[in-house]
């Protein structure tokens, strides 16, 4: 697959003029910052949602943005309350952004209810042709429900066949599509395609192999292996990879290429993880820089 040149709306207004004042400490030949805006809901403990989402795009080198379409109160051991944003709210963030920023691609995570999904649809008519991952959390790492049943069914019906990318693991896979646990995770793939995004990457965190697959069309790629980290911490791995991968897609590689690189960023962020942060799963790392732990100084493995 050739790598897709993707046109930055950021770059287009400094070309422009547009972005002369925001930039004006810039050479006049740098390149724009790409610019990728988060639609998911905010996590207190920041190790998943739009707090995972914006480490995973200062990681990845772009500006991120956000849209919060929920606020939950959580922690490591588990999710407490859930309180969704106005759906006007919504739409009002992603116009305020699109408006003054641009916007280069998007990820959207945690949506909760059908009010919710049919802002973002809205939402989306704002930003033109770019790139859209949509990551659709169902269950939170404690169990959580995080999507009612008429919410999937709007996700299905009404925001999926609006996706670039698809990046679901493989219960939320089987969710979307009806099928059971016979199903390969091939399978999977293409079934969740046949719902309408362009692509689709099931992921295999929860599968013996640890693959993720790639589909676009009825085309399957090669598994995406990672590393494998045992004694990492995962909570937040789903945000940290849909979001680099978005980011990614914003930095001009093509879908299965951008899948390849999320899936090392978010492997290395799993094996950097912070078992010690809370009494329950700790936070991905996607930083892993040296760290003071227990008045010690501890190297880790840069990410590079």
């Amino acid at each position: 697959m050739v790598e897709a040149q993707a046109i930055s709306p950021v770059a287009e207004r400094c070309a422009r003029g547009r972005g002369l004042n925001a930039f004006r400490l810039r050479p006049v030949s740098a390149p724009c910052v790409r610019a990728v805006l988060s639609i998911a809901g905010s996590d207190s403990g920041g190790g998943a949602g739009i707090q995972a989402d914006l480490k995973a795009f200062a990681r990845c080198g772009v500006h991120g943005m956000t849209a919060i379409t929920a606020i939950t109160a959580q922690n490591t051991v588990g999710v407490e309350r859930v309180e969704a944003v106005r759906p006007e709210m919504i739409v009002a963030q992603v116009r305020a952004v699109a408006s003054d920023i641009g916007v280069d691609a998007v990820k959207i995570g945690m949506l909760g209810t059908a009010a919710t999904v049919d802002a973002v649809v809205e939402a989306l008519d704002l930003l033109g042709d770019a790139p859209v991952v949509v990551d659709p959390v169902m269950v939170s790492e404690s169990g959580a429900v995080l999507l009612d049943d008429e919410a999937r069914e709007a996700l299905i019906d009404r925001l999926l066949p609006l996706a670039t990318v698809a990046t679901p693991n493989i219960p939320e896979a089987r969710a979307l599509t009806g099928l059971d646990e016979e199903a390969s995770q091939r399978q999977l793939a293409r079934a969740v395609v046949g719902l309408g995004p362009e692509c689709a990457v099931v992921t295999g965190g929860h599968s013996e192999e640890l693959v993720d697959v790639f589909c676009v069309g009825d085309e399957v790629g090669p598994p995406i292996h990672g590393e494998r980290y045992p004694e990492g911490a995962a909570h937040g791995s789903g945000c940290t990879h849909s979001a680099s991968l978005a980011a990614m897609l914003a930095l001009g590689r093509n879908p299965y290429r951008a899948a390849e690189r999320a899936r090392e960023i978010t492997s290395a962020a799993v094996g950097h993880g912070l078992r010690g942060i809370g009494s329950g799963p700790g936070p991905v790392d996607v930083f892993g820089p040296t760290r003071r732990r227990f008045g010690d100084t501890e190297s880790t493995p840069r990410l590079d």
